[in-house]
């Protein structure tokens, strides 16, 4: 019988700190997610317009747009409305979880962080194919 794979999980990674958004794009695609970036969120937007993912790792401040702009947009369209989002920020632990929550997101994420905790938030929010 053959066996019929289930198409990998789409990431979109926002960030205007090229660092991370490197580190999280190698990590995530070395354990079989299918990774974007974008580093504002202008052009997270067009991204997502194009090709919405299953979950967006979403800093906050950034130029232009910032993350709860992007959020703000992506839960006000019913197209994008259910897309899982995690903030990812240094705003501060307790203010990053209040903002969070106000604007809908699925989770949060205080910088720094170790990528155990966002392999382990990712496998809460979406269901990961088994090999």
């Amino acid at each position: 019988m053959r066996r019929v794979s289930k198409p990998p999980i789409r990431i979109l990674v926002v960030d205007d700190d090229p660092d991370i958004v490197m580190m999280l794009a190698t990590r995530l695609n070395i354990r079989g997610y299918q990774v974007s970036t974008a580093h504002d969120g202008n052009q997270a937007l067009e991204m997502i317009d194009r090709e919405p993912p299953d979950l967006i790792l979403l800093d906050v401040m950034m130029p232009g747009k910032t993350g709860w702009d992007v959020i703000r947009t992506l839960k006000q369209a019913p197209v994008t409305q259910a897309i899982k989002v995690v903030m990812v920020s240094a705003i501060g632990e307790v203010a990053n979880e209040a903002a969070a929550w106000k604007y809908g997101a699925d989770g949060h994420i205080d910088k720094p962080f170790e990528f155990s905790v966002v392999e382990a938030m990712i496998k809460r929010l979406v269901v990961v194919p088994a090999d």
